[in-house]
């Protein structure tokens, strides 16, 4: 907490200094107008309170609550996920990938994350598998909601693809360190939202090449022999 202080200290007289020599320039006072208002929010606001601002650069940057103890907490925006849950030998897609603003509590985008699935796929949903953070989502669609690690599940079918859920985690690994998921170079709310679509569009182009160059690969092992000229030596 100590340098803390200390770079608020040198924040705040940064911006006594520059509003010190553009007083009175309102073209000046006008391009630092925004800046300045969001160095004050910085120097005025205190641990308690609700709407802080965490970077200068984007404004819409939120601290997320991970609750993991090797990472307790995230700065970014809110992003939702969903792939197939079969398996699949080309791999799993992503059918449905969102950026949600405002760290609204997981419950609530569900309903808005199923009618996406069913809007860029044609198809609906009839079973949705969740984890715990989506507890009291009331979802009021068709498709059934199955939260993990629920008790009493009889059908032999659900409990089987209960136990695929787990397969979306590496696949937020693989957007994050493949599809720069966690880097977002793009401004603003918008910004973020473009990000998500093409994060997830990537990961299905690079799981369609994969399976591409497999069968490319297995059509020129059954094909080169075959166009090989055959030779009679007497």
């Amino acid at each position: 907490m100590r340098w803390v202080r200390r770079l608020r200290t040198w924040l705040g007289r940064l911006d006594r200094d520059i509003g010190r020599k553009i007083a009175g320039n309102e073209e000046l006072e006008a391009a630092f107008a925004v800046a300045r208002e969001r160095v004050a929010k910085i120097l005025t606001q205190k641990a308690g309170n609700t709407d802080k601002l965490y970077a200068l650069h984007a404004p819409e940057v939120e601290c997320i609550a991970k609750g993991k103890a090797r990472t307790r907490y995230e700065f970014g925006v809110k992003t939702s996920i969903a792939v197939t849950n079969a398996r699949t030998a080309g791999g799993q897609f992503i059918v449905g990938m969102q950026a949600l603003p405002g760290n609204p509590y997981d419950g609530h985008t569900l309903t808005g994350q199923i009618e996406q699935v069913e809007r860029l796929t044609g198809i609906a949903v009839e079973r949705a598998y969740v984890d715990r953070g989506y507890k009291g989502h009331r979802h009021g669609g068709k498709a059934k909601v199955i939260i993990a690690h629920t008790r009493g599940i009889t059908s032999p079918t659900i409990r089987r693809e209960l136990r695929r859920r787990n397969a979306i985690e590496p696949i937020i690994g693989h957007t994050k360190s493949d599809g720069l998921l966690e880097r977002n170079h793009l401004a603003g709310v918008t910004g973020d939202a473009i990000n998500a679509i093409l994060v997830a569009a990537g990961h299905n182009l690079r799981l369609l090449v994969a399976w591409l160059t497999a069968l490319l690969r297995a059509l020129l092992t059954t094909l080169l022999p075959a166009m090989q000229p055959e030779l009679a030596i007497n």
